[in-house]
């Protein structure tokens, strides 16, 4: 995958397709292509690029600290050099707090926001459920043993892993965690997380075509924190997946591929211009 110099830190990335741009901003320590899900989809209808946040993957780790704002920054300085006027953006959990702060403080670059499994910040917002803090902490924190066991209980519900084969598990853990990032990226993105907070913000994004998705099955980000989303920013419109949870992109992928392609395209007919009448 190639880099980008963004503010002195280079950005891991890799670019696939043709047509309007859609740029994939992935979550907390994960790297960019756990949006393989995704991006062969979108791929087919869109030029689509994804990347690794500074701090994870193959972009550069610096030294806290990290803000949302910062990293808003670093997505929109990646658009440049990509000779990106503007995009689709998407955001996953703490993507999505990235690309909320990408459409407030960078407006004219966005042309459609989507928002999955995220929330606007505020005191209850940053804690998980219960059982959802329990892995959340063993998962971060806990011995490299049972780090996957317990990412996969914090990903999916119960029902989805009693129903599937627990190899692929297996290997999509491997695949999005099996590498920990270096600690100054951990905690400087956690840090970043923890200060997000555009709750008063959110009326800002009228006129921007917002799209929240809503696992009903989260324990991680509270599934009410996509409603306030939603109410929150005039005109969103939202997917609900009742039986998915945090691991949305792998879990329930086609339902999010047509959500996104739908969403895109109908932002992309209302940014064409009026065709000329005959004669006129």
């Amino acid at each position: 995958m190639p880099h980008a110099t963004v503010d002195d830190v280079q950005l891991h990335y890799q670019v696939a397709g043709a047509g309007a741009p859609v740029l994939l901003i992935m979550g907390l320590s994960v790297p960019g292509t756990a949006w393989r899900f995704q991006h062969p989809v979108i791929a087919q209808r869109h030029q689509v690029c994804w990347f690794d946040n500074r701090g994870v993957g193959g972009s550069d780790a610096p030294p806290a600290p990290y803000t949302m704002a910062r990293m808003a920054a670093d997505a929109v300085g990646l658009m440049d050099h990509l000779g990106w006027r503007d995009a689709h953006v998407v955001g996953v959990s703490m993507g999505g707090m990235i690309a909320q702060h990408v459409a407030l403080d960078h407006r004219a670059r966005v042309r459609s926001l989507s928002l999955l499994a995220t929330h606007a910040g505020g005191a209850l917002a940053r804690l998980p459920l219960a059982s959802g803090s329990w892995y959340f902490l063993r998962a971060l924190l806990g011995p490299k043993a049972g780090r996957l066991d317990a990412t996969a209980h914090l990903l999916f519900p119960p029902a989805f892993l009693a129903a599937t084969d627990p190899a692929w598990i297996r290997d999509v853990l491997k695949k999005d965690f099996g590498e920990r990032p270096p600690k100054s990226g951990r905690r400087g993105q956690l840090r970043a997380v923890f200060g997000h907070d555009v709750r008063d913000r959110l009326g800002e994004l009228a006129g921007v075509p917002t799209l929240v998705i809503k696992p009903e099955r989260d324990i991680l980000v509270r599934p009410t924190e996509s409603e306030r989303l939603h109410g929150g920013i005039p005109g969103a419109a939202i997917l609900r997946l009742p039986e998915a949870g945090h691991g949305l992109l792998r879990q329930d992928a086609d339902a999010i591929n047509a959500g996104l392609l739908s969403h895109f395209a109908a932002a992309d007919a209302a940014l064409a211009p009026e065709p000329i009448a005959a004669g006129g």
